[in-house]
């Protein structure tokens, strides 16, 4: 269900924080405990992390989307709509 949408500026800081996240959960994967670069993927995946949910907690408080108990909400990269699933 379409609760709302965002600007094409918020829509592209999301998007930022959403390919540095997969990349970082890719780059995990091939990336060793004893990996010199496995303290700092570590780090910049808690950082992106708290970035992502710092995003969606601003446009939730700005745009006062519908919520219900167990959903989420998901952009629609392409319409920049938001969606409850």
């Amino acid at each position: 269900m379409k609760v709302g949408e965002v600007t094409e500026e918020e829509k592209k800081e999301i998007l930022s924080l959403f390919e540095r996240k997969n990349g970082l959960v890719e780059l995990a994967k091939i990336i060793k405990s004893d990996d010199a670069l496995y303290d700092k993927m570590v780090r910049d995946m808690g950082a992106t992390a708290t970035q992502f949910q710092a995003w969606w907690d601003r446009m939730v408080k700005k745009y006062q989307w519908e919520s219900k108990e167990g959903g989420n909400w998901e952009i629609n990269f392409e319409t920049n709509e938001i969606i409850l699933v």
